[in-house]
């Protein structure tokens, strides 16, 4: 139904417009949950004070100098990253492109047009015609119920997502990279334990074979050494399969093939370090992910606006001014100038099949589902916050005992060489021996390798030293507009 608007009420119009009403509901964040405090803390020992290590390049507490120089390459470099940045970029154009709503539309026109009237009209000039025009329109829908301005809204609150998504992809790229570097240094130890442990076989396997030379053990004892020691080149050798992926991977993290990345072997000084833990209510502002979550539920507040707003009428302004002439050379006088103001009009629509309100009914179902996901991420973080302090405290206490188990094994294995070479055991005591002491020094390297792994990831769960007022400002998401982006053709 289209009414028609008498041009007096224009100016009450634009005095609505600018006033404006907003409809739907303000934004209120989520309540959540959130425990008083961190159950597996209790007996753990933190950094204090607890602030103090988690700030900007937060892989720098393990000091590995090479470390450093691979994390700072993830940033520039990272393909994935790089696809985030321009999808945040996206996110910034849609909110202006949002805005571009609040403005009205201009359109510069020209036509020639050159014809015959039919036979047997009264014209008041028989004969071919031409006629030539210029105009300029200027069209206008004035924002009354706030849906331009809602729909501005949640594109900023998406674009603050998208920045906050960015921001958790780049955590979660730089903690794996730690964790494939420290997996890549731990087969270093292995392969370094696994090369003294043929060394030490080696001369065991010399000593017995002098040792059959002169009759004093059986051919099955040299048997035996060998087999140990063969066994042991294997493990050696099966080493590099995994350190090569793993140094696979990190090329592909900082962006670069694999053929131009080597990373050589070197002992692993790095220890898991003390890491502050924060409250668990201030975890809420310290990861991106949580904070990408909650924007979307933002987002998809301002959406139900949107939808709300299109059950109202809408009204239209316009106006043009231009030329018209029959001869091309006098189209731009004052004779060929004319103007029109309006038309002017409001459209309600009375039956659309359900559609607006099926809409609207989306909008509140998106609502939902995105706090029902805020609510599922803020959970998530507990549990990885808890299950990572859990494991190094845990893990803290394995390497204790583990560490006993290593020196016992030495010792008795010093012991059984001894009464070997005296001739009061057999090689089969050696055997044994040397097995348990290889097992509990691969064990003890394997968990050095777990616990620096809990300690990355504990990190990453306590946000790697983000926090939300990193967040770009509705401002800083709407990006930023050049004079030459008015410009009814792009500017590169």
């Amino acid at each position: 139904m289209i009414a028609r608007l008498n041009p007096n009420l224009i100016p009450v119009l634009l005095a609505l417009a600018l006033a404006g009403c907003t409809v739907g509901p303000d934004y209120v964040r989520p309540p959540t949950t959130v425990p008083v405090n961190f159950k597996e803390l209790k007996g753990w020992k933190q950094a204090q004070p607890r602030d103090n290590v988690l700030h900007g390049n937060w892989w720098e507490v393990f000091k590995d100098p090479k470390l450093n120089e691979l994390e700072i390459q993830v940033a520039p470099a990272n393909q994935s990253l790089a696809q985030a940045e321009a999808q945040y970029h996206q996110a910034q154009h849609l909110v202006q492109s949002a805005s571009s709503a609040y403005l009205p539309t201009s359109t510069l026109s020209a036509s020639a047009n050159r014809f015959r009237a039919a036979s047997g009209q009264s014209v008041a000039v028989k004969g071919v015609r031409n006629l030539f025009n210029t105009a300029l329109s200027i069209a206008w829908e004035p924002d009354l119920w706030g849906s331009v301005r809602r729909q501005v809204e949640s594109r900023e609150n998406e674009a603050q997502a998208s920045a906050a998504t960015l921001q958790a992809l780049q955590l979660s790229l730089q903690a794996t990279l730690a964790a494939n570097y420290f997996q890549l240094r731990i087969q270093d130890e292995l392969k370094a334990l696994l090369d003294e442990t043929v060394a030490i076989y080696s001369k065991t396997l010399v000593i017995t074979k002098n040792r059959y030379a002169v009759g004093v053990v059986a051919k099955t004892d040299v048997v035996q050494a060998e087999t140990q020691l063969e066994s042991a080149r294997a493990q050696a050798i099966d080493v590099g399969v995994q350190r090569a992926a793993l140094e696979h991977a990190i090329a592909v993290l900082i962006g670069k093939t694999p053929a131009a990345v080597s990373i050589k072997p070197e002992p692993l000084t790095a220890l898991p370090p003390a890491i502050p833990v924060s409250l668990p209510s201030e975890l809420l502002e310290r990861r991106p992910d949580i904070a990408s979550a909650e924007r979307k539920i933002a987002a998809a507040n301002a959406q139900i606006g949107v939808a709300k707003a299109a059950f109202f009428p809408s009204v239209n302004l316009a106006s043009s001014t231009g030329f018209q002439n029959s001869t091309l050379s006098t189209l731009f006088t004052a004779a060929g100038r004319y103007w029109a103001l309006g038309p002017a009009g409001a459209a309600l629509t009375l039956l659309d099949g359900s559609a607006k309100n099926a809409q609207y009914k989306q909008a509140l179902d998106g609502f939902d589902a995105s706090v029902a996901a805020y609510k599922q991420t803020v959970l998530s973080s507990f549990q990885e916050v808890e299950d990572n302090v859990a494991a190094l405290r845990i893990l803290e206490q394995e390497a204790l005992v583990r560490d006993k188990a290593v020196t016992g094994a030495r010792q008795a294995l010093s012991m059984t060489d001894n009464q070997y070479q005296a001739g009061t055991i057999s090689y089969l005591n050696v055997i044994v021996a040397q097995t348990v002491a290889l097992s509990n020094q691969q064990a003890a390297v394997e968990l050095l390798g777990e616990r620096l792994a809990a300690s990355v990831a504990l990190v990453k769960a306590l946000g790697g030293g983000w926090n939300v007022t990193m967040l770009p400002s509705p401002d800083e998401a709407g990006g930023e507009v050049k004079w030459t982006d008015f410009l009814p053709y792009p500017m590169d």
